[in-house]
């Protein structure tokens, strides 16, 4: 059985995202919610929120406490951009792409 939990357009990079979500890639949730609380990146935040959804909706959809949940898939994903403007020399103008992903996490039950 897999738990989905997704947030969309988060405003980070996914290069960022991925430096973090390479760390708890296949562990077990409250090993994994250890490891985002002692990570000392901004990325840490946004995936523990997406991680603590997950969790919750394993508890209330399936009735599945998270001592019996393991991180069994994890993607980010790149989103849109946002385009903003910055003005040069000569009326020329130059673009800063502020980029956003999407966090995608699949949770499972442990097989006891």
């Amino acid at each position: 059985m897999n738990i989905l939990s997704r947030g969309c357009y988060i405003k980070s990079s996914c290069r960022k995202l991925r430096l973090v979500s390479n760390l708890i890639r296949g562990k077990n949730v409250i090993y994994a919610l250890n490891i985002l609380n002692f990570t000392n990146k901004k990325a840490s935040i946004l995936i523990k929120k997406v991680l603590l959804s997950g969790i919750a909706n394993a508890y209330h959809n399936y009735g599945i406490n998270k001592n019996f949940l393991v991180i069994s898939k994890i993607y980010i994903d790149h989103a849109s951009f946002s385009k903003r403007i910055i003005a040069r020399a000569k009326g020329r103008v130059n673009y800063i792409l502020k980029k956003t992903s999407h966090i995608t996490i699949y949770l499972s039950k442990i097989n006891n």
